[in-house]
């Protein structure tokens, strides 16, 4: 008798657990499958000004970010058909986190999140990886896609894509065609479900390079002249982008990074009106004026 009990009793439970199991498969077949984009606008600004312009340098050319964003929708949309989009991760840089005129656009778009992580004052990114990771396995460990586009290249993001497969999305990872050899890390590519890459003809509609300042037959300036947009290029600067910003070059003086250097040249010759690549002597006195100005106001 007591085996009798015993044998109801477990058939009674596998009924319960059976009754369970079809109760959630009923939900999961009637809840809809959710993806969304994960932007690494670092990547896709220097992928494609290399494709497009022959260049990563932001300053000589201007990406427009709403028609390439509904691009990357639409391409979702036509993948996932029986998906619905959740939103778009935009992911950049900005001094002291704070949102530029552009970024700021770009957050006012319908569907679309910029999160930004810091930018350093040689203009590298810091803490966008570790955004993206937080995001995507945020995301995926409640449940709220089942479907996750990555636009990006650093090796950084692998530990995510286990992560967000670990908890039962998938992970489908699209680059920009490379000029040369690959932009995105191949122990990125082993990892995701999917890869797909954009082409020259997919990212030119989107990219236009910046029209090269023409100079008329302006005398050349003298050294004192140039010192003198030097320190007031620097004055600007300090009015727009903050001491705390500036003070990151001091200990690289007499050097700027790069980035800086060209940006300087660039609103130099504008304001001068000629071009100062044939002068190495005045582009030091350039320099100069910058420095001067910059380290009596610091």
């Amino acid at each position: 008798m007591d085996n009798d009990n015993a044998l109801a009793a477990m058939a009674a439970g596998i009924e319960r657990t059976n009754e369970l199991l079809q109760r959630v498969l009923a939900e999961v077949a009637t809840t809809p499958a959710t993806h969304a984009v994960f932007v690494d606008a670092g990547y896709v600004y220097a992928a494609a000004g290399r494709l497009v312009a022959g260049t990563e340098d932001r300053q000589t050319f201007d990406l427009d970010a709403e028609g390439i964003i509904e691009a990357f929708i639409d391409k979702a949309r036509s993948l996932f058909p029986d998906s619905r989009l959740l939103r778009v991760y935009w992911y950049d840089g900005a001094r002291r986190r704070i949102h530029t005129r552009e970024q700021e656009r770009i957050a006012e778009l319908p569907d679309v999140k910029v999160r930004l992580g810091n930018l350093n004052a040689s203009r590298q990114q810091k803490g966008v990886d570790s955004l993206i990771r937080t995001d995507l396995e945020s995301l995926a460990r409640h449940r709220a896609i089942s479907d996750a586009v990555l636009i990006g290249g650093d090796e950084d993001l692998v530990s995510a894509v286990e992560a967000a497969q670990g908890y039962g999305a998938r992970v489908h990872l699209w680059g920009i065609e490379a000029t040369e050899g690959r932009n995105q890390a191949d122990p990125l590519l082993w990892e995701v479900d999917s890869q797909r890459t954009f082409d020259l003809e997919f990212c030119k509609p989107y990219l236009t390079r910046r029209p090269v300042p023409e100079y008329g037959d302006a005398p050349v300036p003298s050294r004192a002249d140039v010192h003198f947009v030097g320190a007031r290029v620097a004055g600007q600067w300090l009015a727009v982008r903050g001491r705390d910003t500036l003070a990151e070059l001091l200990p690289g003086r007499p050097y700027l990074p790069p980035a800086y250097d060209q940006e300087l040249l660039v609103e130099a010759e504008g304001l001068l009106g000629i071009s100062l690549r044939a002068h190495a002597d005045l582009r030091r006195s350039l320099r100069d004026g910058f420095w001067d100005h910059l380290t009596a106001q610091l």
